[in-house]
């Protein structure tokens, strides 16, 4: 007998049955070719962001990005009550703010810090003036950002064919990377208190089914949660659930 998951309903972040994606890890700058964002950021000046601290804000101008070079950022988004949702996390390689220094409009969520951070900061107009020293910057951005497009093809297929648990096993093992410590084979500890609003969140589905999933596979010892940490007692088998 198949289990009936309740309907979507209307929360702080939009309304209806229809919750859509967004696509993980959305780079650029970062996947440029060659060496060039290492020249993009030779000249970058150095950041210190101590844990807790806001990067930036959404709708904040946005004139200019950073890199991360140690620690950890959270991209979040607040509701006009106030309530916070992580969408994800940030570590160190990723270039946050990039989609507002190439179009220059304001910044579309959060940025804070989780754990201390060092940052590489770069101006918008230093990023135009890497820009027009090497045009190819805007040849590869037009064919990084087609590749996007198909990504973004890509998840909504997912979002048909990849089943509810799916997308919370994707988002368990995805905080693995992050904070996971394995602490007996296949047991991994996430060392990162996040609370189920967030999950559903980052997993993109209603927090009522991800209660389901999470007491389905706590019944089945898949997953446990002490002291308010959640453990994966079986890494592989969300792996597999993981997959389209």
């Amino acid at each position: 007998m198949k289990t009936a998951w309740p309907r979507l309903r209307n929360n702080a972040f939009g309304q209806g049955s229809i919750l859509v994606r967004r696509p993980r890890n959305l780079r650029l700058l970062s996947e440029l070719p060659a060496d060039l964002p290492t020249k993009l950021f030779a000249c970058a000046k150095l950041v210190r962001l101590a844990a807790g601290k806001v990067l930036c804000r959404a709708g904040a101008p946005g004139d200019g990005c950073y890199r991360i070079e140690d620690g950890l950022l959270k991209v979040t988004m607040v509701s006009s009550s106030g309530a916070e949702r992580i969408l994800e996390f940030f570590g160190p390689g990723a270039i946050v703010g990039e989609l507002s220094t190439i179009d220059g409009l304001p910044r579309s969520a959060t940025v804070v810090a989780v754990r201390d951070a060092t940052l590489s900061w770069l101006s918008r107009a230093e990023f135009e003036a890497f820009a027009e020293e090497y045009p190819e910057v805007y040849k590869s951005l037009v064919k990084l950002l087609a590749h996007r497009l198909r990504c973004t093809d890509t998840v909504v297929a997912a979002s048909s064919f990849l089943s509810l648990k799916g997308w919370v096993a994707r988002t368990m093992l995805e905080l693995v990377d992050h904070f996971g410590q394995e602490v007996a084979p296949s047991r991994i500890v996430i060392r990162q208190k996040i609370g189920q609003n967030d999950l559903a969140a980052m997993a993109g589905i209603a927090r009522e089914n991800l209660t389901r999933v999470l007491n389905d596979w706590q019944r089945h010892k898949i997953l446990s949660r002490p002291s308010g940490y959640y453990c994966l007692e079986d890494k592989r088998q969300l792996e597999h659930q993981a997959k389209l």
